[in-house]
């Protein structure tokens, strides 16, 4: 009854369901072994951050280049302001108890004792990054030499929130925190790298550390978490069709060893013993209603 396993369609049915179901276990579970890395990278970011509060800073040098160990760590560097190129990051939303609002970051370079510069952003301020009544609350940096301590961060990309990637901003403004947007403002080399004060002056807002790239929960976690299902429905969907074609040569096959044929309800062999219709329609004698006949017998008579 199951022969039909054995002919070449069967078995390129049975190679593929065996390479294809295994191949989607594997998939779906890299694909959940990828979310629960995202997880556990979120707690121990989460934790980190809640460590790097109550931390001693450490020096800038020893916690570069950004990763995400270092990142939200207290850094520490010791300079002077340059407040010729002071920048404002408009379009930036901060997320306190008042819920979220938005408003600018107000970025000054800090040239250090090594020469290169050091973005700091110095708070957030309610309100149009374009607008002078607004900017006018901006106030001016320390003079002199001084040591800022605030949480490291990695220089922003295309991707991160609120950036502004375009272009086309007014002179003073800054649409992406990063080493490569800075080097056609400053005439001097600057960090890959930037830090949120923790106490800034009053009346800037302190603005929290961003947790680091691909360690939060972000939409690419739960992508793979929606890739885990989509994999898993995948070999289900191969285990159904390969029963499914199963049942349906298996009945097949019940149903060509009781002689049944396709469409009908009735053995083979019964069939062919019904007569037909033009047997059926022939005389009970044997004759038939022929021409050439029924005028042999006419003639008969005749003479």
């Amino acid at each position: 009854m199951y022969r039909f396993l054995l002919t070449p369609r069967w078995w390129g049915i049975n190679v593929f369901a065996v390479l294809a179901i295994p191949f989607c276990i594997f998939m779906g579970s890299w694909q959940l072994s990828r979310f629960e890395d995202r997880v556990d990278t979120h707690r121990q970011q989460e934790d980190r951050s809640a460590r790097a509060k109550t931390a001693a800073a450490r020096p800038l040098d020893r916690l570069l280049p950004v990763d995400k160990v270092t990142s939200g760590r207290q850094a520490s560097a010791r300079g002077h302001y340059d407040a010729e190129h002071q920048l404002l990051v408009p379009d930036r939303t901060l997320k306190d108890k008042h819920g979220e609002r938005q408003g600018f970051y107000v970025l000054t370079l800090l040239r250090t004792d090594h020469g290169k510069a050091l973005p700091v952003v110095r708070g957030w301020l309610p309100g149009d990054a374009g607008t002078k009544a607004d900017t006018a609350k901006v106030p001016a940096p320390p003079k002199g030499e001084v040591t800022v301590t605030g949480a490291l961060q990695a220089s922003e990309n295309q991707g991160t929130d609120g950036v502004q990637a375009g272009g086309g901003l007014p002179r003073g403004q800054l649409g992406m925190i990063s080493a490569a947007s800075l080097v056609n403002i400053v005439p001097y080399d600057v960090y890959d790298a930037w830090i949120t004060l923790t106490d800034p002056q009053a009346p800037l807002h302190p603005v929290p550390p961003a947790a680091a790239e691909g360690s939060g929960l972000d939409l690419k976690a739960f992508q793979n978490l929606g890739y885990t299902g989509e994999w898993f429905v995948f070999a289900g969907f191969v285990v159904f069709m390969w029963f499914r074609l199963f049942r349906r040569e298996s009945e097949a096959a019940k149903d060509a060893a009781l002689g049944l044929l396709p469409g009908t309800d009735e053995p083979a062999d019964e069939l062919a013993d019904e007569p037909s219709d033009e047997t059926a329609d022939e005389p009970a004698d044997g004759t038939a209603d022929e021409p050439g006949k029924a005028t042999d017998v006419a003639a008969g008579r005749g003479a």
